[in-house]
């Protein structure tokens, strides 16, 4: 097995965080951004997966501070398995590629379904996950020869820690849980555990006839006050910071004028997105696991590190 880092002076880290220590598992450095170290990283793999994309915490000042890293990083990857020989190709897309851009009301979304870039105000995460997941299959139809292509499409991905080194996606349960988000707008998301995703994974790199696939990695759509019922009632008095008020569309669109977070959130004020995973299910037997687990999970895991003082 082979696997990737940007700089090989996080190999033991990541070694001592999987508890792996042995001679199955090599390790190549090699980043979105450069060539170098991809056809290294590849050769000899009949199957590959791409997990990499960038999310940041902030708002970037352009979004080909995100589009371009994670559309040619994909291409990149993709190259390289073809040049290596590889059959099955997954790549983790995302959600933000299918279900966003339709603005108020409640919308359901299938595989089938695409976000609109054109749309305005999306952000600059939702465009690059659209652009590089398009880019990525356009690329396989024309060149891809006989690599199986799938996607797995998660939601907004939450559960358990290793370290404080994590996903950008945790920040939603962090910030509700450290006071920083003193009402709660009315915006949500799926949400899916980090188990399940890499269990959907696997599935999708054992299973056969996957070329083509899109599976939708999602629970149920969550309001953020939902989100918040479910830490009050899991963490009792270590949700203390956690807020009850929601806040009104009207004044997120005021601060939205200076404060470019809430201004990323405007124009999914009032959507409701229901995605889909009945595919995934059907198809690879996938059983995600309640999302009040997940949430609980992420916030012990958050407290445990000392991410969040309670």
């Amino acid at each position: 097995m082979q696997t990737t880092v940007r700089d090989l002076a996080s190999e033991a880290q990541v070694r001592q965080l999987l508890a792996v220590d042995n001679q199955r598992l090599h390790f190549f450095a090699a980043d979105l951004n450069h060539d170098a170290g991809w056809s290294e990283a590849m050769a000899g793999c009949t199957h590959a997966a791409h997990l990499a994309s960038p999310l940041p915490r902030g708002v970037p000042k352009h979004p080909d501070e995100l589009i371009v890293p994670a559309r040619d990083g994909a291409l990149r990857a993709l190259r390289a398995a073809k040049a290596a020989g590889v059959k099955c190709f997954v790549m983790t897309s995302s959600v933000a590629a299918v279900a966003y851009g339709r603005g108020r009301g409640e919308h359901h979304f299938t595989e089938a379904d695409w976000t609109d870039p054109t749309v305005p105000g999306l952000t600059a995460y939702i465009l690059s996950k659209t652009a590089s997941e398009r880019a990525a299959r356009e690329w396989v139809q024309r060149e891809g020869g006989g690599i199986e292509f799938c996607s797995i499409n998660p939601s907004v991905v939450l559960g358990p820690l290793w370290s404080r080194d994590y996903s950008s996606s945790v920040s939603v349960v962090q910030l509700l849980l450290n006071g920083a988000m003193p009402a709660l707008p009315d915006i949500g998301f799926g949400v899916v555990d980090v188990r399940d995703v890499a269990d959907l994974h696997v599935r999708a790199l054992d299973a056969p006839n996957m070329a083509g696939e899109r599976f939708i990695a999602s629970g149920p759509f969550l309001k953020l006050r939902d989100i918040a019922d479910i830490l009050h009632a899991q963490l009792g008095a270590q949700a203390h910071k956690v807020p009850t008020r929601g806040v009104p569309d009207w004044l997120v669109r005021l601060i939205a004028r200076f404060n470019p977070v809430a201004r990323a959130v405007v124009g999914e004020l009032g959507s409701v997105r229901h995605q889909d995973a009945s595919h995934a299910k059907a198809v690879l037997g996938w059983a995600p696991r309640p999302v009040e687990q997940s949430i609980f999970a992420c916030a012990r895991a958050l407290l445990r590190l000392g991410v969040v003082k309670a």
